[in-house]
């Protein structure tokens, strides 16, 4: 699509400087052109004012003197994220309920909903407006779905969950398998039926591969505005609060508390039954033992306060090698003394 920089300032609500201008995309400082709109959040790409050919670089007011042409903003990042929506393209071609998707006659889809082909909507299931559900998904009975939702190709909502409104579903997601929950008895491994649910609030993403178990006999809860990476474990009874973060290959077990806007980096595990209070942040590949502390920062594995981690990992890891000469030195020389002394080794 082209845009006027007018244009575009006028329904972001931002000024400009310089002389207007098409603007037909969003590039980075080094590969955008002459007719992209880039931009400049960290400091670091600083230099690269002066050698990028973009039409336009979106940046605060202290670095729009170093452009010919800018868009201001007191919010680069937040801002950066409203000029790609008004050029992202929408995933899809279809509208309508299509011919081949399997929609039980006692469920009930909303006019403006979405279903292509070889979807699966169960008996009694609820469809939302402006809802899109791709080829391959499988929405199954009595679940609830709220609008303006959209679930990519080959999500799997089990029966009776309930999905709030805007929520995204990348490709593969799985809600509402059964929780891993057996008894250990003289004849093996016993399932527990897992006859609870899971529900999820409203602005939500849930990203490719990620599983979100269903209760043991309660509701896992997913909390409003959170976002939840790719190949990301949520266990049975799990409660995560609202706008957390939880990163790649992070997993949560059984009947865990999250707080709200809690950060949880890629590859932190957390154990079954511990609450992490609200605002806590995790640094990645670290292993949490027990409760944690609203606000708290940690990192490491077991965790740790996260000033202590990096000190310990920063500046006394990089001294173990000479240390460990320092001390098989000292063991010589103490042998050698206890020698000359005639004293025993032993």
């Amino acid at each position: 699509m082209t845009i006027k920089l007018s244009a575009l300032a006028e329904k972001l609500g931002l000024e400009y400087t310089g002389a207007d201008r098409d603007i037909t995309g969003v590039n980075t400082l080094e590969k955008a052109g002459p007719d992209d709109l880039s931009f400049l959040v960290n400091p670091k790409y600083l230099h690269q004012l002066e050698t990028t050919k973009a039409g336009c670089v979106l940046t605060s007011g202290s670095y729009a003197a170093k452009v010919p042409c800018a868009l201001l903003s007191e919010n680069v990042y937040m801002d950066l994220a409203r000029v790609a929506n008004v050029f992202a393209r929408p995933q899809g071609c279809l509208e309508g309920v299509h011919t081949l998707a399997f929609v039980h006659p006692d469920a009930d889809v909303a006019e403006t909903a979405t279903i292509y082909p070889f979807a699966f909507v169960g008996e009694g299931a609820v469809v939302g407006p402006d809802t899109v559900i791709f080829a391959g998904a499988y929405v199954g009975e009595g679940t609830v779905i709220g609008k303006g939702c959209i679930l990519y190709p080959n999500c799997v909502v089990m029966g009776g969950l309930t999905l709030g409104d805007n929520v995204i579903l990348q490709p593969g997601a799985v809600l509402g398998g059964d929780g891993y929950g057996y008894a250990q008895t003289p004849f093996g491994h016993m399932k527990i039926p897992q006859i609870g649910t899971v529900t999820v609030g409203d602005d939500v993403e849930i990203g490719s591969n990620t599983a979100i178990d269903r209760a043991a006999l309660d509701t896992t809860r997913i909390g409003r505005g959170t976002k939840i990476d790719n190949l990301v474990q949520i266990g049975h009874n799990v409660e995560i609060g609202e706008h957390c973060l939880i990163i790649g290959q992070t997993g949560i077990g059984g009947s865990s508390v999250i707080g709200n806007g809690v950060v949880l980096a890629g590859q932190t595990g957390v154990p079954d039954n511990v609450k992490i209070g609200d605002g806590a942040m995790v640094a990645a590949q670290s292993g949490i033992l027990g409760d944690v502390e609203p606000g708290a920062k940690l990192a490491g594995s077991p965790a740790i306060p996260a000033k202590a981690y990096f000190k310990a990992v920063g500046v006394c890891t990089p001294k173990l090698p000479e240390l460990f000469k320092r001390v098989k030195n000292m063991e010589k020389e103490l042998a050698a003394l206890k020698a000359a002394a005639g004293v025993s080794n032993e």
